[in-house]
């Protein structure tokens, strides 16, 4: 326990996440019972108004259910509560609340109870005042020098000052070249409203010349105003500060002189009557609330002030006497009297902690041993350095640095895909093309077998797929037990999701408070996006994929995409996706092949990957298990290039509207300051067109800004595109060079690297950076090349030929021999073995042009990409061309 921290006497935590303010805290003896006894007045946001008698049974006791006398909800956000003496005819103390667009003022009083729960407080509405405009804050005292009675003045969110008589409407006047406002209070012995302007600095106005000056609600002066009944309103003094200020205390402990306290976002002033300074203070950390009082030494005077540190600091004039620890920041302090016990330190949070607290000091007891001293023996020690190391550095490679069997025994986590639709989809509001939009139910198991805290579920799926929910939280789950819970899943929009692959990821606390993190995937059916359609004779774009054993009916690998009119058909089918592309699939009679086409090159990758995992399953199921597939052809980097270029082009696109977006606004912000000059001239002048030109830049900007969000939706479907196309690339040089999992895991993360596209971070940039880092290590030809460093900051290129030439070349090291890995060691002895015709990696223009010429036979652009034998017999399908 640290020896200067508050000592918590009672503390409370108000409702749950209601927020508070400087101005939502008051310590008075609202209920007039004059036995010299404060009471705790909160007000917060949410309308709760809360008042508290603290009297603990012993320290740090929290609240009990007698400690709040009265809770009230006022349904508007309570702004300021304060206690004065508010009503006429009566010095008795009365509430008065503060909200946004209403001043309320109430009689707090309590009746005794004939029953053992006490006394019975309530509240009772003596008047209120509707205001015209917003409320920011208040402030009271005896106006004019009246006795026996409390006035009421208000600061409007437009710097309007609105002084209330009690029950009756004063007057409202406009603090001259009030932008926004700023802390408010009342000096009593000048007789003077100080606040501090947006221009920083603190400005004095007499009340009387606030009581004479031209009424704010009539802006236009009459004749008789200026014959002399009205006066212009003028400050008294001022004092620039150079900062905002947070609050604006006066205190006066006797009638000869008071000081006027600010508290900066740096500074805290302390200044005279007429605003010259006494002293100043520069603070060591940002302050958020203070509360000056009255000091045991003549002539100075004491200060509180909290910091966002948890710190309260109590400072006699400009010297820190004190420093205690608070635990928690707070906005509202106050000193008041409670249950006896005089000088109690009330603190409130923002987020309701309520705490009154003393200064004092713990002692501690403990007393550290003596310390044996001896000589160290620094050989020893190096030896048993390096046999811990050893044994480290073995625990390490043998298994891990996490026990994965105990994080799997802890929760075990299953995901299961219905087989059928819902009956009703989800997607009421979704519309694709003609097509109604099926929704398919998810159901996620948790098995937990020792008692879990704060689970946590999350669920993702590739856009443009959506989920009904995508968020679970269960508080407690006992030793044992079975959660499900279950989402649907459906299309929104018109492109194609680059994966059917969803991930369950679910973070919990074991009951030692160790967090974990345990996952789980699914695969959503190829139907939720794709229905049968009618085989194509012509395409664009074509893939023939080679496998080692004989070609498997369609009709047994998709069953439910059977065309019922072409039930002979076994050995051609047809796909057509929610979004309108078709594709269609073609296997062979006479060889091992398959043929994937359509119109669009992306589209080409989920029935692709789709075909090769169901072959692997059906071979599995048959108990084969040298199943192998290859790809022959040339390696489509043309196709894929353009939608790159489509993709990073969309990209410029984008930075140029938003350019003309920022000029077309500052334009417009010029013209309505322009405007706003000309309407507050006294002397009427002509707008010279400038109404016009404000409604067509404003037009200009409307039009941008649709133009910004239609190309981010294009851009959006533009990167789902060219992750399906990254994806099938990847797959292709994965069955062209017969490259393993790993090495195939390092393409994806090379490649794909982003789970969205941003302007900041782009896809073109990391990928090439990432492609980069492979060609100059493990695809490297000489240790001169792995020395070479990256740089540390990715911005966006200025075209993509770079990255396609990497691209270019990584698939020629790859042609030549390199593989893929993460480790430098273990990617030292393969540049050994490479084939000679393995270049290095271009620095310059130069370089990169012989590259590209070296690799033109390899990676020819084709629109066909099939292999040059022949395929006849390929379907019975009438017409279908090769």
């Amino acid at each position: 326990m640290s020896l200067f921290k508050a000592r918590d006497w009672w503390s409370t935590v108000l409702g749950e996440k209601e927020e508070f303010d400087q101005g939502c805290l008051c310590l008075a003896d609202v209920d007039n019972t004059g036995n010299g006894q404060d009471k705790v007045i909160v007000g917060s946001f949410m309308g709760y108004l809360r008042i508290f008698n603290p009297h603990p049974v012993k320290t740090g006791d929290g609240a009990q259910a007698e400690d709040l006398l009265l809770e009230v909800h006022l349904r508007d956000p309570i702004l300021q509560v304060e206690v004065g003496k508010f009503v006429s005819g009566t010095e008795m103390l009365h509430l008065a609340v503060l909200h946004s667009r209403k001043l309320c003022v109430y009689s707090v009083s309590g009746s005794l109870g004939n029953v053992e729960h006490g006394t019975q407080y309530q509240i009772k509405l003596m008047y209120e005042h509707n205001l015209q405009r917003t409320a920011c804050n208040m402030t009271y005292g005896s106006f004019g020098g009246v006795k026996g009675r409390d006035l009421i003045c208000i600061q409007s969110m437009d710097g309007m000052l609105m002084v209330f008589e009690q029950e009756s409407y004063a007057f409202g006047r406009f603090l001259p070249g009030s932008l926004l406002p700023g802390p408010l209070a009342y000096s009593y012995r000048t007789d003077s409203f100080i606040t501090v302007s947006s221009c920083r600095q603190v400005e004095s106005y007499k009340y009387q010349v606030l009581a004479f000056a031209t009424d704010a609600d009539k802006r236009q002066e009459t004749e008789q105003q200026k014959l002399g009944s009205g006066k212009r309103l003028v400050v008294d003094w001022t004092l620039n500060i150079g900062e905002q200020a947070l609050d604006i205390c006066i205190v006066s402990f006797n009638q000869s002189a008071s000081s006027v306290f600010v508290l900066g976002e740096r500074n805290f002033f302390c200044l005279k009557d007429n605003g010259q300074i006494r002293f100043m203070k520069k603070l060591d950390c940002s302050p958020s609330c203070f509360l000056p009082y009255c000091s045991v030494s003549e002539g100075t005077i004491n200060t509180l002030i909290g910091n966002h540190s948890n710190m309260l600091h109590v400072y006699q004039d400009v010297t820190l006497k004190w420093a205690t620890q608070l635990p928690h920041i707070p906005v509202a302090v106050r000193v008041g009297c409670l249950h006896d016990l005089k000088g109690v330190i009330v603190t409130l949070s923002d987020d309701g902690h309520l705490q009154c607290s003393y200064l004092g000091t713990d002692p501690s007891l403990f007393q550290a041993p003596k310390v044996e001293s001896r000589e160290l023996n620094y050989d020893e020690l190096d030896i048993e350095l390096k046999e811990l190391q050893k044994i480290i550095k073995d625990v390490n490679k043998s298994q891990g640095v996490w026990p994965m069997t105990e994080r799997e025994d802890d929760l075990k986590v299953s995901a299961m895909v219905s087989p059928n639709f819902d009956s009703v989809s989800q997607s009421t509001d979704v519309e694709v093309g003609a097509d109604l939009v099926p929704s398919v139910t998810v159901k996620v198991t948790l098995q937990n077998r020792v008692t879990l805290q704060k689970i946590r579920l999350s669920v993702y799926v590739q856009p443009p797929l959506v989920l009904t929910c995508d968020q679970f939280t269960f508080e407690f789950m006992a030793p044992e037990m079975t959660r499900t819970v279950g989402f649907s899943v459906y299309l929104k929009g018109s492109c194609l999701p680059p994966e059917l692959e969803g991930n369950t990821v679910v973070s919990y606390s074991r009951p030692t408070g160790i967090p974990r993190v345990s996952q789980c995937k699914f695969r959503l059916p190829l139907k939720l996006i794709c229905l049968p359609g009618q085989p194509s004779k012509t395409a664009s774009h074509k893939l023939t994929i080679d496998t080692n054993k004989s070609p498997v009916s369609l009709l047994s690998l998709f069953p439910g995409f059977a065309n019922q009119s072409e039930d002979d058909q076994v050995n051609v089918m047809g796909f057509r996706f929610l979004g309108g592309s078709r594709v269609t699939l073609l296997a062979s009679k006479t060889s091992q092949r398959y043929r994937i086409q359509s119109e669009q090159f992306e589209d080409l990758w989920l029935i692709t990957n789709e075909l090769i995992m169901r072959l692997q399953e059906y071979f599995e199921k048959q108990g084969i298990k040298d199943f192998a597939c290859s790809f022959s052809g040339s390696m489509p980097l043309q196709e894929y290039f353009e939608l790159i270029d489509h993709h990073f082009e969309l990209r410029i696109n984008g930075e140029k509207l938003k350019e003309l977006l920022s000029e077309r606004a500052v334009q417009f912000r010029a013209i309505q300051r322009r405007l706003l000059t000309r309407f507050k001239d006294k002397t009427p002048a002509p707008l010279q067109h400038l109404d016009t030109l404000l409604d067509g830049t404003y037009k200009q900007v409307i039009a941008l800004a649709d133009a910004v969000e239609e190309n981010q939706d294009n851009l959006f479907q533009s990167f789902t595109r060219l992750k399906s196309a990254t994806h099938l690339v990847i797959l292709l040089i994965g069955l062209w060079q017969k490259l393993s999992a790993d090495q195939i895991a390092i393409l994806e993360a090379a490649f794909l690297p982003l789970q969205q596209d941003t302007q900041e971070l782009g896809w073109e940039e990391t990928v090439d950076a990432a492609i980069s880092h492979l060609l100059k290590t493990c695809l490297s030809k000489s240790s001169k090349e792995q020395a070479l460093n990256l740089s540390s900051q990715l911005s966006i290129p200025k075209d993509t030929s770079r990255l396609k030439k990497h691209i270019t070349l990584l698939c020629d090291r790859l042609a030549k021999g390199g593989r893929l890995c993460l480790s430098t060691d273990a990617a030292a002895p393969q540049t050994m073995v490479m084939p000679g015709g393995c270049a290095t990696i271009p620095e310059s223009d130069l370089e990169e042009r012989s590259v590209e010429q070296d690799s033109t036979e390899l990676f020819t652009s084709h629109k066909h990409l099939i292999v040059e034998t022949p395929m006849p017999e390929v379907s019975p399908l009438q017409g279908v061309s090769e």
